[in-house]
Formats: structure tokens, sequence, C-alpha cells
């Protein structure tokens, strides 16, 4: 790790823990030790995010986070679910999935006491549309994500006031699908930001360089980090789902899909600079760009 790496600090908008916890912890404790673990490895501000679970756990866990976002050592939290499409909920269990209604996300905001900064919603599911355009104007970041939508319900999405992409390229269609994807309608017909989990495993070499060459200026790189991040390689849990971690690779032990990743953002920057990303573009996408979408929640 370069000398630039050791002093820089980033702002991760997905995170959900590191150093054996999660964000999601009944144990005060263990969570600092998750926040300390990412500040230690180049991360400024970070957005606590938590997966999918039945919506009055969410609020167990939403109200545990509020002291850490009081007190500044969290940005944020972000609602990974549970409104995700059955079909692309990678790590997320599918039993607790649903639509989104107005009524039960402002409850959820109620709740966080202006600490949810973002949600993320699959656009194409019933409500959707409404509760998009709902956060957008309540100062909450509505990224898409997780969604089997296609082209037009990437589109609508945006036109109701999306804010970001989760993950891009996880979770949704790939670039390689076609020419008119949920994919390629958010890369090519829109100009909102774009998520890249920059480990070598969750974007390919090749879908990097498509993605900087057409968006250079959209792209925020995050680390989506498990609680395995700063850990070895073994057994470890996302919710009630068993994942295996193998030469820093999560997946899930039922069925071999990715689960989140063991980046840090020093590591995230190190990877994209192997990439021969220029570092005017590293900077926008680990710096300045998520610091202006998390200004915009303030």
């Amino acid at each position: 790790m370069n000398e630039r790496e050791v002093e820089a600090k980033y702002v991760d908008l997905h995170c959900h823990g590191g150093a054996g916890f999660y964000f999601s912890d009944p144990n005060p404790e263990n969570i600092r030790a998750a926040i300390n673990f990412h500040k230690n490895n180049g991360t400024s501000q970070l957005l606590a995010s938590l997966v999918t679970e039945r919506i009055e756990v969410l609020h167990e866990q939403i109200e545990r986070l509020l002291p850490f976002f009081r007190d500044g050592s969290i940005a944020g939290i972000h609602l990974e679910g549970p409104y995700l499409a059955h079909a692309r909920c990678g790590a997320h269990n599918p039993s607790y999935l649903k639509n989104p209604t107005i009524d039960e996300v402002s409850r959820l905001l109620e709740i966080g006491d202006g600490a949810i900064s973002m949600i993320t919603i699959a656009p194409e599911l019933e409500g959707a549309l409404d509760v998009i355009s709902y956060l957008s104007k309540s100062d909450v970041l509505a990224a898409i994500g997780h969604s089997a939508g296609d082209y037009d319900d990437a589109i609508k999405a945006v036109e109701a006031g999306a804010s970001l992409v989760t993950h891009f390229s996880n979770g949704m269609s790939k670039l390689r699908d076609g020419e008119k994807t949920f994919a390629t309608a958010l890369l090519c017909e829109s100009s909102i930001p774009l998520e890249l989990i920059v480990d070598g495993h969750h974007v390919s070499r090749e879908d990097v360089e498509a993605i900087a060459e057409v968006a250079s200026d959209r792209i925020v790189f995050v680390t989506d980090a498990m609680s395995a991040a700063g850990q070895p390689d073994g057994n470890y849990m996302i919710g009630s789902l068993e994942v295996e971690v193998v030469d820093a690779t999560a997946r899930l032990k039922s069925n071999g899909a990715l689960a989140g990743s063991t980046l840090t953002m020093n590591r995230a920057v190190e990877n994209a600079r192997k990439l021969g990303i220029s570092d005017a573009i590293i900077e926008n996408a680990a710096r300045v760009l998520p610091q202006k979408l998390l200004d915009r929640t303030r």
C-alpha cells in the first residue's frame, strides 16, 4: 500500500460491516469495531448498510445505529432491502422480500430520525416508482438495484427521481446481455451515478473499462463489505444465510452467489489503480462524488 492510500480518506456509501461483525449486531462494541476497522483502512465516512430483514427487525437495527449516527461515527444508514426482486435478490433472504409502500417507508424514516440516507429498491415492483419519488422529495437517496427490470423500468425509475444505482452490474442485467437492457439504459441513457465494487470478482476488467469509458464521472466506488472484511477465510453468515469465504471472496453456500465483498476502500482504490484507472477518476469515484451524494441527504 502506498503513502497516498495510507493518508487518503474516502467515502463509502455501501458497507455492511467488517472485523468479524455487521452493523446489525446487537452489541454496540461490535458495531464500533466494524466502524473502526474501515476507518483504519481508508474510509472517512460511511453509510452503515443493513440487509433484508422483517420490518420489525429492521426497526430494531435502525434504532441501535442511531447513537453512532448522532455522534458522527457513521454518516447515515442504507437499507438494502427488503424492496428487492426475488429473481435478483443475491445474498438477501427471499422470505422477507416485499413491495414498498409510502406508509411503510415513511415509518422507517420516522424511526430513523434523519439517519436513513439511502434505500435500495427494485423499480419494477408494485408501488416502487411512487416510493422512489417520495424518497427523492424527502432528501433520501433512492438507489435502484437488485432488479429484474428491463430498459423501460430503468428509465421510469430515473424519471421518478432515482439518485444512484446499487452495485452496477450486480443484482441486475450485465452489459453483455443485450443492447436495450436495465444495465444499458442506466449506463448509456441516464446521468445518475453507478456504484462499482472493484474487487476483481463483482465486475470484470472489461466491464470496468467499458463503464469508465462511458461514465467516468459517474462512478462511485463502494466496498459492499460483509463481516469477513479484515478476517481470515472461513464460514460466516449474512443475516440467516450461510456464507463461505475462500481466497477473500464471499459466496453463499447454497448456490455460490457472491455475498458482498471483503474490500476496504484503500484496497478498492489500489485495485482500480492496477486496472489503469486514472487518479482523477479514482478521486472522483472514491471521494468527490460520494460526498456530493451524501451532502444531498443533509
